[in-house]
Order: C-alpha cells, then structure tokens, then sequence
C-alpha cells in the first residue's frame, strides 16, 4: 500500500516508473528528493514548452531541488512517511493553456475532499522499497478530474502530454540513481 491508495483510491488516469538503486533506501529517498532540473536534462525544456502562453512558467530552477520547487509552485504536500515516501498533489486546470485556476490544500485529508467541478486532482509520489540488497525506487502519478467534463478535457491533454509526463518521471529517477549511487 502506498499513500496514494489512500488519497487517490480510483484514478482516471495514472503512470507508474521504477528502477533498482544499488544503495539504501533512506539514501534513495534523500537522493530524490534532492535531485535537481540540472540534473535532469529533459525537464527544463519540457517545462518551458508547457509554459508558453501560461500565466506562469513551471518551475526549473537549475540549482534547486525539483521537489522544493514544485512545493513553492502550488503543489501540496501530501503527507511523507520518514525513509519510505513522500507525496504530493495539484488540484488545477492543466488542459487550460494559460494553466487555469491551481488550488492549494493544506494536506492530504483537504486534497481528498475537495470536490468542486472544473477541476482534476494530480497526486505522485516517490517511494522506496528495499529490494535485492538495494532499492526499488519508484513514482506513480495518479490523477482523478472531479467531474465528466473536466475527465474528457484532461483525458485529451493526457494523451498529448503523458510521454512528456513519463520522461520527466524516469529522468527524474534516473538523476536520483546517480546521487545515490556515487561513492560518499
């Protein structure tokens, strides 16, 4: 069981990547969290092409921890379990090209019952399991729109962007391998 079985029991949409990681779990996880867009060559130009024409560009600070930058953008967090995992949520419009309305949550329980129509919830995670002496690192990302019409609309953009979605996920993995796995 993961946290998003609990927040997003019955997605519409979701996207699961994984990778075996020859270290610690709680060295993973701490890899992950601190792995940055300079660390994940397709992320910033993804980002900057999703960005055109919206109101405000997604982060990609170099420098900066992506998953910090996600927070301050108008991700929530959606709980952590020490060493284990980590989630976080957006409740928006995506499929506006301007980026519509984001709606920030106070947590996970907000995120949960937040239920007004016009709008999906996205939810992801990193989470680290040990496997084979190492660890299994994986993020799922699962999303549910809060109505029919706001599902058919992210339904459309899902198709467009979903292999975008998953390059950014797998190198963001693959970024956080790399950290782990350097010697000390």
């Amino acid at each position: 069981m993961t946290s998003l079985d609990h927040i997003v029991p019955a997605p519409d949409f979701q996207e699961r990547h994984s990778l075996w990681v020859d270290a610690s779990p709680e060295r993973v996880l701490a890899a992950a969290r601190a792995a940055t867009p300079a660390e994940m060559p397709i992320v910033r130009p993804l980002f900057a092409l999703r960005s055109l024409g919206s109101k405000r560009g997604l982060p990609a600070v170099g420098d900066a921890p992506l998953l910090d930058q996600l927070l301050r953008f108008g991700f929530s967090s959606l709980g952590e379990e020490p060493g284990r995992e980590v989630a976080l949520g957006v409740i928006d419009q995506a499929w506006k090209l301007s980026g519509g309305e984001t709606v920030k949550v106070a947590g996970a329980e907000d995120f949960r019952a937040f239920d007004r129509p016009g709008f999906i919830k996205a939810a992801a995670n990193l989470r680290v399991t040990p496997e084979r002496g190492g660890t299994r690192l994986e993020t799922q990302t699962r999303v549910v729109a809060t109505d029919p019409v706001s599902r058919r609309k992210f339904g459309r953009y899902w198709r467009v962007i979903r292999p975008g979605s998953g390059l950014i996920r797998r190198s963001w993995l693959r970024a956080a391998k790399r950290r782990a796995e350097q010697p000390r």
